[in-house]
């Protein structure tokens, strides 16, 4: 029987030294933010009974 135990200690010493190196490992980065916003949504009907028809979008920047 104690040749059980001896054979674990190993596996539970490198359990414990990987453990111990994945906590210690840097978070990944975050992804970079989207600078162009999604496009506008068209109302729906309801939205166009209840509010009429929505103005017509601004003209392009460029």
């Amino acid at each position: 029987m104690p040749s059980v135990s001896l054979s674990l200690k190993p596996l539970v010493c490198a359990s414990l030294l990987a453990l111990t190196l994945a906590a210690c490992s840097t978070a990944p980065a975050a992804p970079s933010l989207d600078p162009v916003p999604p496009p506008a949504r068209r109302p729906d009907a309801k939205t166009q009974l209840e509010y009429g028809n929505p103005p017509p979008p601004p003209p392009g920047r460029y």
